[in-house]
């Protein structure tokens, strides 16, 4: 199961910041009366009016040209940084799935339990920065408070996942033999593994998140651009977890009640798992 699909999380983050209809310029007034006759003769006739995209970003405060000019280059800087950094965002989280792993799980019988902080993955913005928008002073800036909060927010989330028991290993209830071999788990859905910590990679605080990283109340629409990356993240995100497999966790441990030829078989107790990266990679 591959992780956050690129196409899903920039449609949604682009239909988020749509929602916003913005307007360019901002806070425009038609001026009115003599004013309004001189700004119209100010300009040629084609000039005037210009056919308007409604699939851009943002939307022109008029159909002069000159507005409808300003909408089409600042659509291509945000949709551009938007593609870029949602791409970056996904690349990180199939990095990051391919070297995540569970670790001190115990196995009782078929049950497999872990506590919060069972399991383990790299820093998630250490997978996002390499492919992120970098080729200006701006533009690193916008990517690293989205790359820096989003990490925070994912370590949050994965430092409190638990496995609460899962009946992943069924062989292990009657086993005959002193000790059980390695053995994968039954797949499992990783919304299965609960974390406290859910609400951390829900959209409102991934914003505020972002946001504070920026730490620039002046920047140019980026609270309209950091809620809608957080909306599309959140959403990709709930749809991941329970799309997601958590599978080849070996488990294996001793069978102490075994004594043949009285007790031939019987349950894993004090059991363990081989914790190596690959338990989300496929």
């Amino acid at each position: 199961m591959p992780g956050f699909q690129p196409a899903m999380l920039k449609q949604l983050t682009k239909a988020a910041f749509k929602a916003h209809n913005i307007t360019l310029p901002a806070d425009w007034e038609q001026p009115t009366g003599e004013a309004g006759k001189q700004y119209v003769d100010a300009f040629k006739p084609n000039e005037r009016v210009a056919p308007i995209d409604p699939s851009k970003l943002f939307t022109p405060a008029t159909p002069n040209k000159y507005h409808v000019d300003t909408v089409s280059k600042m659509h291509t800087e945000f949709d551009k940084f938007i593609d870029g950094i949602c791409s970056a965002i996904c690349t990180g989280v199939d990095l990051w799935r391919v070297q995540a792993k569970f670790k001190d799980i115990q196995i009782a019988a078929v049950s497999a339990i872990g506590a919060p902080g069972c399991l383990d993955g790299p820093e998630l913005k250490n997978l996002i920065m390499p492919t992120a928008p970098q080729t200006t002073a701006n533009l690193r800036k916008f990517s690293k408070a989205v790359a820096d909060h989003l990490s925070e927010a994912w370590k949050e989330w994965q430092g409190q996942v638990t496995v609460p028991g899962l009946p992943w290993y069924p062989a292990f209830a009657a086993f005959p033999s002193p000790t059980a071999p390695p053995m994968p788990n039954v797949p499992t859905p990783l919304i299965a593994c609960p974390s406290a910590m859910m609400t951390k990679m829900q959209a409102p605080m991934l914003k505020q998140g972002m946001v504070d990283k920026l730490g620039d109340s002046e920047a140019y629409h980026h609270a309209e651009l950091f809620d809608a990356i957080a909306k599309g993240v959140a959403a990709v995100f709930t749809l991941w977890l329970p799309m997601q497999q958590v599978m080849l966790v070996m488990g294996k441990g001793p069978i102490p009640t075994f004594a043949p030829p009285y007790v031939p078989v019987g349950p894993v107790l004090g059991g363990d798992i081989i914790s190596a990266p690959g338990h989300l990679a496929a």
